[in-house]
Protein backbone atom coordinates (compact mmCIF):
# COMPACT_ATOMS: atom_id res chain seq x y z
CA UNK A 1 0.00 0.00 0.00
CA UNK A 2 1.25 3.42 -1.05
CA UNK A 3 0.98 5.99 2.03
CA UNK A 4 0.77 9.64 1.09
CA UNK A 5 4.08 10.93 1.78
CA UNK A 6 3.72 15.23 1.05
CA UNK A 7 1.82 17.27 -0.97
CA UNK A 8 2.92 20.37 -3.12
CA UNK A 9 1.23 23.83 -3.33
CA UNK A 10 1.16 26.01 -6.20
CA UNK A 11 1.63 29.42 -5.97
CA UNK A 12 1.63 32.47 -8.03
CA UNK A 13 3.24 34.60 -5.08
CA UNK A 14 5.13 31.89 -2.95
CA UNK A 15 6.27 34.86 -0.43
CA UNK A 16 2.74 35.99 -0.42
CA UNK A 17 1.28 32.01 0.10
CA UNK A 18 4.11 31.06 2.93
CA UNK A 19 2.74 34.06 4.92
CA UNK A 20 -0.83 33.04 4.40
CA UNK A 21 -0.10 29.25 5.80
CA UNK A 22 2.41 30.21 8.75
CA UNK A 23 -0.27 33.01 10.06
CA UNK A 24 -3.48 30.58 9.56
CA UNK A 25 -2.16 27.35 10.37
CA UNK A 26 1.21 27.63 11.96
CA UNK A 27 3.16 25.74 9.70
CA UNK A 28 6.76 26.24 9.33
CA UNK A 29 7.27 27.55 5.78
CA UNK A 30 11.26 27.74 4.71
CA UNK A 31 13.17 28.45 1.24
CA UNK A 32 14.68 25.18 0.24
CA UNK A 33 18.23 25.45 0.05
CA UNK A 34 19.94 23.96 -2.76
CA UNK A 35 17.30 23.10 -4.77
CA UNK A 36 18.25 22.75 -8.24
CA UNK A 37 15.68 24.51 -10.18
CA UNK A 38 15.71 28.35 -8.68
CA UNK A 39 13.16 29.08 -10.52
CA UNK A 40 10.50 26.89 -8.94
CA UNK A 41 11.27 28.79 -5.75
CA UNK A 42 10.87 26.14 -3.92
CA UNK A 43 10.07 26.34 0.18
CA UNK A 44 9.55 23.26 2.50
CA UNK A 45 6.61 22.87 4.80
CA UNK A 46 6.26 21.36 7.90
CA UNK A 47 2.95 20.69 9.17
CA UNK A 48 3.70 18.14 12.11
CA UNK A 49 4.53 14.68 12.95
CA UNK A 50 3.91 11.50 11.63
CA UNK A 51 3.29 10.51 15.40
CA UNK A 52 0.81 13.42 15.22
CA UNK A 53 -1.02 11.76 12.44
CA UNK A 54 0.32 14.47 10.20
CA UNK A 55 1.52 14.34 6.64
CA UNK A 56 4.31 16.41 7.76
CA UNK A 57 5.78 17.84 4.82
CA UNK A 58 5.39 19.43 2.08
CA UNK A 59 6.22 21.93 -0.54
CA UNK A 60 5.42 25.48 -1.97
CA UNK A 61 6.27 26.61 -5.38
CA UNK A 62 6.13 28.79 -8.10
CA UNK A 63 3.14 28.40 -9.97
CA UNK A 64 3.96 27.42 -13.61
CA UNK A 65 0.47 26.96 -14.77
CA UNK A 66 -2.76 26.33 -12.92
CA UNK A 67 -3.48 22.87 -10.50
CA UNK A 68 -4.74 22.38 -7.17
CA UNK A 69 -2.59 21.12 -4.47
CA UNK A 70 -0.71 17.85 -5.44
CA UNK A 71 -0.49 14.82 -2.79
CA UNK A 72 2.24 12.84 -3.53
CA UNK A 73 2.24 8.85 -3.17
CA UNK A 74 5.17 7.08 -1.59
CA UNK A 75 6.12 4.45 -3.24
CA UNK A 76 8.74 1.20 -3.73
CA UNK A 77 9.19 1.19 -7.44
CA UNK A 78 8.24 4.38 -9.13
CA UNK A 79 9.08 2.42 -13.19
CA UNK A 80 6.75 -0.69 -11.54
CA UNK A 81 3.83 1.42 -10.77
CA UNK A 82 3.98 3.63 -14.14
CA UNK A 83 4.46 1.03 -16.41
CA UNK A 84 1.00 0.12 -15.09
CA UNK A 85 -0.68 3.38 -15.46
CA UNK A 86 -1.81 3.60 -18.74
CA UNK A 87 -2.75 0.07 -18.98
CA UNK A 88 -5.28 0.82 -16.13
CA UNK A 89 -6.36 3.95 -18.05
CA UNK A 90 -4.36 6.80 -16.46
CA UNK A 91 -2.00 9.08 -18.13
CA UNK A 92 1.10 9.89 -17.12
CA UNK A 93 1.74 13.90 -17.05
CA UNK A 94 5.10 13.97 -16.01
CA UNK A 95 7.33 11.53 -16.15
CA UNK A 96 9.96 10.39 -13.92
CA UNK A 97 12.28 12.78 -13.13
CA UNK A 98 14.70 13.18 -9.67
CA UNK A 99 16.68 15.13 -7.33
CA UNK A 100 19.76 14.02 -6.06
CA UNK A 101 19.23 13.50 -2.14
CA UNK A 102 15.72 13.18 -2.45
CA UNK A 103 13.98 10.85 -4.90
CA UNK A 104 12.30 10.61 -8.35
CA UNK A 105 9.12 11.93 -8.86
CA UNK A 106 6.17 11.65 -11.70
CA UNK A 107 3.06 12.72 -11.77
CA UNK A 108 0.07 10.79 -13.28
CA UNK A 109 -3.69 11.23 -14.08
CA UNK A 110 -6.46 8.52 -13.10
CA UNK A 111 -8.92 7.64 -15.17
CA UNK A 112 -11.24 10.70 -13.94
CA UNK A 113 -8.24 13.01 -15.00
CA UNK A 114 -7.42 13.93 -10.97
CA UNK A 115 -3.54 14.30 -10.51
CA UNK A 116 -1.11 12.62 -7.98
CA UNK A 117 2.11 12.68 -7.53
CA UNK A 118 4.44 9.59 -7.32
CA UNK A 119 7.91 9.43 -5.11
CA UNK A 120 10.08 6.69 -4.24
CA UNK A 121 12.83 7.63 -1.70
CA UNK A 122 16.61 7.67 -2.81
CA UNK A 123 18.35 4.24 -1.81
Amino acid sequence: MANIGFFDIPADDVARAGTFYRSLLGWKVEPMKDFPFPEHQRHTIVTGTPEEGAISTGGLYKRHGPGPILLFAEVTDIDAVLAKVEKLGGKIQLPKGGVEGIGFFAVITDTEGNAIGLHQRPG
